[in-house]
C-alpha cells in the first residue's frame, strides 16, 4: 500500500498561517449565515449571537456591538479564572468574529420563510464553526462562560453548554414567540450536525474484530486480498478460558461486503463484529491534520 505523503508539520509557521486563515474564513461564513438567515428572521439559537439577536430586537444596538461588549470580557475572565489555556486565537476569534458580523450586516436576505432560514442558517453557522474549530480556533462566546460554569460547579462540559444555550432559547421564546423558540431548537440541532459532518466528514469506516480457528488464512486474506492492514489482539475465551486471537481491521463502507465474504469463505464458524467508527486517521484512510 502507497504511503501518503507527509503534510505540513502541526505548530510549524505555515501550519499555524493556515489555522489563522480558516478562523477568519470560518468567521466569515457564520456571520454572512447569521446576518442572512437567523437575525433577520429573529432566530435566537444560543450563544453570544442569539443573545446580540434578542438585544438588537429589545434596544436596537447592532449585534456586532453586543458580541464585542460580551466576547471581550467574557475572554478576560477566563483567562483570569481558568488560567491561560485560552490563547491568543480565542482572543483573536473574540474579536475578528464581531467584525466580520459587522462586515456583512447589510447582506442580502435569501428568504423570510422561518423554516427555510433556520435550517440554512444552522447549516452556515455550523459550516464555519467545523471550519475554526478545524483549525483549532474559538470565536469565544458563551462557551468561556461554560467552561467556567463547569469549573466551579463540577457539571459536566455539555451540560454547561446546554444551559447557556437554553436560556438564551426560553428568552428568545418570552421576547418573540414560543415558536422562534421552537425554531432556534431546530438551528441548533442542524448547526451541531453540520460540525459534525465538517469535522468528521462523510466517509463513516467500520472496524472489524474477527475470532476464527483459523485465524492466519483469514490474516492472509485480508493482508493481500483486501489489501488492508490489521491489529492481532491478545484474547481467551470466556467459558473456556482458552488463549484467542482477535483480529481487528477498520474499512470503508465499500469494503465492508468484500471483508465479510473473504472471511466467510475461509472460515463458515467465524465469529465477527462489524461496528461503525467516525473518524479513522492514519495510513489508507485521512492523514492527521
Amino acid at each position: 500500500m502507497a504511503r501518503r505523503k507527509q503534510g505540513i508539520p502541526i505548530g510549524s509557521p505555515a501550519h499555524t498561517v493556515i489555522e489563522y486563515v480558516m478562523l477568519v474564513v470560518g468567521s466569515l461564513i457564520i456571520a454572512a449565515s447569521f446576518n442572512a438567515f437567523l437575525n433577520p428572521n429573529q432566530i435566537a439559537s444560543g450563544g453570544v449571537s442569539g443573545v446580540s439577536t434578542i438585544v438588537q430586537h429589545l434596544t436596537g444596538i447592532s449585534p456586532a456591538i453586543t458580541q464585542w461588549a460580551l466576547n471581550i470580557p467574557l475572554f478576560l475572565l477566563g483567562l483570569w479564572l481558568l488560567g491561560g489555556q485560552y490563547g491568543v486565537k480565542t482572543a483573536v476569534g473574540s474579536v475578528v468574529y464581531p467584525l466580520c458580523v459587522l462586515l456583512t450586516s447589510h447582506i442580502g436576505v435569501p428568504t423570510h420563510n422561518t423554516l427555510l432560514a433556520t435550517i440554512y442558517g444552522g447549516m452556515g453557522i455550523g459550516l464555519g464553526l467545523g471550519i475554526v474549530f478545524r483549525g483549532r480556533g474559538s470565536t469565544g462566546g458563551l462557551g468561556l462562560a461554560a467552561q467556567i460554569l463547569h469549573k466551579y460547579t463540577g457539571i459536566s462540559l455539555g451540560f454547561a453548554v446546554a444551559i447557556f444555550d437554553g436560556l438564551v432559547i426560553l428568552s428568545a421564546g418570552v421576547v418573540f414567540t414560543p415558536e422562534n423558540a421552537l425554531f432556534a431548537l431546530i438551528g441548533l440541532f442542524v448547526t451541531t450536525k453540520t460540525i459534525d459532518i465538517v469535522q468528521l466528514g462523510f466517509n463513516y469506516a467500520k472496524v472489524a474484530f474477527i475470532i476464527s480457528e483459523h485465524t492466519e488464512d483469514i490474516r492472509k486474506a485480508i493482508l493481500y486480498e483486501l489489501d488492508r492492514g490489521l491489529t492481532e489482539l491478545s484474547g481467551a475465551g470466556g467459558y473456556t478460558g482458552a488463549s484467542r486471537v482477535v483480529l481487528m481491521v477498520v474499512v470503508n463502507q465499500n469494503e465492508v461486503s468484500r471483508l465479510k465474504t473473504l472471511v466467510q469463505a475461509v472460515d463458515p464458524q467465524a465469529f465477527v463484529i462489524l461496528s461503525d467508527t467516525n473518524e479513522v486517521l492514519g495510513e489508507g484512510f485521512r492523514r492527521h491534520s
